[in-house]
């Protein structure tokens, strides 16, 4: 997943940045920088993990989180 990988999913769920980083369970900062895809120092490169990718995957198909049922639609 790139950086552009995951605005893309965050405008498809129709969430702010604030509410993807809560919908993940990260901050508000380190969401950014996931999205940004760099460090705020020194502009390093940042890499989204592969949990992060399925965490949007599972999101975005409205998976509840192990061991709940499902929502009703």
């Amino acid at each position: 997943m790139t950086p552009a990988d995951l605005a893309a999913w965050r405008q498809h769920m129709g969430y702010s940045q604030r509410a993807a980083a809560a919908a993940l369970g990260v901050t508000l900062a380190t969401y950014q920088r996931l999205e940004r895809g760099a460090e705020w120092t020194g502009g390093g490169a940042v890499t989204i993990d592969l949990r992060t990718a399925l965490a949007c995957a599972a999101l975005a198909a409205g998976l509840p989180s192990w061991g709940e049922e499902k929502r009703p639609e």
